[in-house]
């Protein structure tokens, strides 16, 4: 017969106690927080610099100067939260993009963001793009066009892929943030105030932070808005708290809705089609019977 001691049973009820906690420990979003899965190094790129002021000529605020801030204030919030960030410069110089590109890929699980503003020759042109190129960047550059629109009062001119040198040569997620046009006379006024710039740098942080809270990307490209060179209208929508935010539900709409009126105007041109086919057959009928004499009077 098995004799139980007193300090056996008190071990298998800590042993018990320590089975059923590991995976709760393990799984908790507590102990392994979604935002620090994927990734702990941020590369940060501030755009242009040097001899390199950005924007078109004649620009009264240099690109250079607002997006350094940006991505200083950028840099700071994202310590804070415990990431680790590499600046590409901290400093008014001129860094070439392949010297850019060469620091990203550096760093294994991490990030790449560039920060940037907009120009046009046209002064209404305004608003915040976002653009990244591969399929692995897609996820974090929704997450921080989501979150930069939400907080920025200007237009939502869209998710775009496009094949920019800094996001086709990095071998890390890479997107490149727009933060409003310094041609616009309102957008180049909030870019000059540090409250502003601040705010962009938040919202890009919560972005990068809230990445892993989006949609899997297995709903192919149709997910996304992708713009043109020209604008056009995105499938985004603003939910209550003023986010911009694209759902599966509103892409499918949009689907059916584009399939619904192909069909529609295929319909309504196989509908003229017949009815003309139909016309061209009576008229043919018509040609084709022996007309009729008409009597003929007799003179008088």
């Amino acid at each position: 017969m098995a004799i139980k001691l007193p300090f056996m049973r008190r071990s298998s009820r800590a042993f018990a106690f320590a089975a059923l906690a590991l995976p709760v420990f393990l799984f908790s979003p507590r102990a392994w927080p979604a935002s620090r899965s994927r990734f702990t190094t941020v590369v940060i790129d501030a755009g242009h610099g040097g001899f390199d002021r950005g924007g078109i000529p004649g620009q009264r605020v240099a690109e250079k100067t607002v997006a350094l801030d940006v991505a200083l204030r950028l840099q700071r919030d994202l310590e804070r939260q415990g990431y680790r960030t590499v600046m590409t410069r901290n400093e008014d110089v001129f860094v070439p993009l392949s010297q850019r590109v060469a620091i990203a890929n550096s760093y294994r699980n991490a990030i790449f963001v560039c920060i940037h503003f907009n120009a046009a020759g046209r002064s209404g042109a305004n608003g915040i793009e976002t653009y990244y190129y591969s399929s692995e960047s897609a996820d974090l550059a929704a997450s921080i066009h989501r979150y930069v629109v939400g907080g920025a009062p200007t237009e939502n001119r869209g998710l775009r892929r496009r094949g920019y040198y800094v996001l086709r040569k990095t071998r890390i997620p890479a997107v490149l943030v727009e933060c409003g046009f310094l041609t616009n006379p309102l957008e180049a006024e909030l870019a000059q105030t540090a409250g502003y710039r601040q705010k962009l740098a938040n919202e890009i942080a919560s972005g990068i932070r809230g990445q892993p809270l989006l949609a899997d990307r297995r709903t192919g490209s149709g997910r996304f808005s992708y713009g043109s060179e020209s604008d056009q209208p995105s499938l985004y929508r603003v939910d209550a708290s003023g986010t911009s935010v694209l759902t599966a539900a509103d892409a499918a709409a949009a689907r059916h809705s584009t399939k619904k009126k192909s069909s529609s105007k295929k319909s309504a041109h196989s509908s003229t089609k017949k009815k003309s086919s139909k016309t061209k057959a009576k008229k043919k009928s018509s040609d084709s019977e022996p007309k009729k004499k008409e009597p003929v009077e007799p003179n008088e």
